[in-house]
């Protein structure tokens, strides 16, 4: 290779470790498409049935889907159901979270963190969607809160909206609370997976991360807001669009290079 390729490609690199450099570390979650699990029935099934390794919690309605078991009731055992499709399988591969965000009959689902940095931002990538259970209609609203820290969800009721009427609020104390995107989700519709990431501070160097699915603003109208997640993101592999940022720095530092000598030859 060309010397002045070589340098090209180091200069490449360095621009991209520094800019790397300054992004937060990932929080190390385990277990992250619910594939491990030890309870008798495996996906798709509720939450507890399954029982996935390293996880806790999720005794509301909340199940663990295999793939293209979303719109379908397979489930052995619980209170699994069906949302309207077509729905797509999340593109992280691997089951899957479904919830139902009617505070009326939900809970969170945890996991205890280990080896963190007291005062440390971590970042935290997943996969979320949304959609209705068949047989209900009317449009809705979705999304995850997440918390690292305090002593749990505690839901309180009842606050009037002007959109839902009486709806309940949700806090955490003690905890860093993030909340996702919200998500539209039309009568009998659903809301393709999206890719977001939350920014969570560690108070401590063990913490518990909780998720909490979240319908219509807390009402508990029973137009069952589901709530998907998949693909929670622990690692630190660079994401694909990094990796084409570094190539597309590498092309342009050797056309740079390229071109130079044919400049000098036109002005002789």
């Amino acid at each position: 290779m060309p010397t002045w390729l070589l340098k090209s490609a180091a200069l490449a690199g360095l621009s991209l470790l520094a800019c790397t450099a300054q992004a937060n570390p990932f929080l190390p979650v385990q277990n992250l498409t619910f594939s491990n699990y030890t309870g008798l029935f495996g996906p798709k099934n509720p939450f507890s049935v399954v029982n996935p390794v390293g996880w806790t919690g999720g005794t509301g309605l909340i199940s663990i889907d295999a793939p293209g078991t979303a719109t379908v009731d397979v489930q052995a055992n619980g209170n699994s159901y069906p949302v309207y499709g077509p729905f797509a399988d999340p593109p992280s591969g691997g089951n899957f979270i479904q919830a139902d965000g009617n505070p009326a009959y939900e809970t969170s689902f945890n996991q205890v963190v280990t080896g963190l940095i007291v005062g440390q931002a971590y970042d935290l990538s997943f996969w979320q969607a949304a959609g209705q259970q068949v047989g209900f209609t009317g449009a809705t609203t979705e999304q995850w809160i997440v918390a690292l820290g305090g002593s749990g969800f505690q839901l309180t009721c009842c606050v009037n909206d002007p959109v839902w009427g009486p709806v309940d609020t949700y806090s955490n104390p003690g905890a860093d609370i993030q909340v996702t995107p919200l998500m539209n989700t039309a009568s009998e519709g659903v809301t393709p997976w999206q890719y977001v990431t939350v920014t969570l501070t560690a108070s401590a160097t063990t913490e518990t991360l909780r998720f909490l699915a979240w319908g219509n603003n807390g009402s508990e109208a029973n137009l069952p807001p589901t709530v998907f997640l998949a693909g929670v993101n622990g690692a630190t592999v660079p994401e694909p669009e990094t990796l084409s940022l570094f190539a597309l720095a590498l092309l342009g530092f050797g056309a740079s290079r390229l071109r130079r000598p044919a400049k000098r030859d036109a002005e002789d």
